[in-house]
């Protein structure tokens, strides 16, 4: 069962990911043609492309996807309770899906800041999952970049937001309720 349970949690949030990379691509105007946005758009287009017959965009945030991931995270507390013999509860699953789509974002940020580092280590020259993922995170880091800038060609923003997604996690693993288990 224990396998069954994994592989399911593995499945919700692999779509959920997608999903939210979806949705970030688009926020930030990353490059459309690049590689890594192609597979984004491309995976997620059989789920998505219905609901937006449906929800509109408001602004420009894509509503449709943003609710399609947020219906997975709910969705994943409903399925996998249900398999194990839980009891089935809408309104906490609900509550559970919208915690979780929360965390699941700044889970991303972490390792697509993460993944950066290590690359930046790495790769030499342009490298287009690097650009993409410099796109998605320059809207995080430029804060950070203006109060402390580079020090000897050393950028220290990553680390510094990487304190601050500890921080920001650790202070909400005491004010939300069940935080801590997602």
């Amino acid at each position: 069962m224990e396998a069954i349970n994994f592989l399911l949690r593995f499945a919700f949030d692999a779509i959920i990911m997608v999903l939210i990379l979806r949705v970030w691509l688009q926020l930030v105007r990353a490059d459309f043609y690049n590689p890594l946005s192609q597979f984004i758009v491309k995976v997620s287009n059989p789920l998505v492309i219905p609901v937006r017959r449906i929800v509109p965009s408001i602004g420009g945030l894509d509503s449709g996807t943003l609710l399609l991931a947020f219906v997975f995270c709910t969705l994943k507390f409903i399925v996998i309770p249900m398999i194990n013999g839980g009891p089935f509860d809408p309104l906490s699953a609900a509550y559970f899906g919208f915690l979780s789509l929360v965390k699941q974002t700044g889970v991303l940020l972490f390792m697509i800041m993460l993944v950066m580092a290590i690359m930046s280590w790495v790769v030499q020259g342009y490298n287009p999952t690097l650009a993409v993922f410099s796109q998605l995170t320059e809207p995080f880091l430029r804060p950070i970049r203006n109060v402390i800038p580079s020090i000897g060609g050393l950028d220290l923003s990553v680390l510094v937001a990487f304190l601050i997604l500890n921080v920001i996690n650790i202070l909400l693993s005491g004010w939300v309720p069940y935080w801590a288990m997602l």
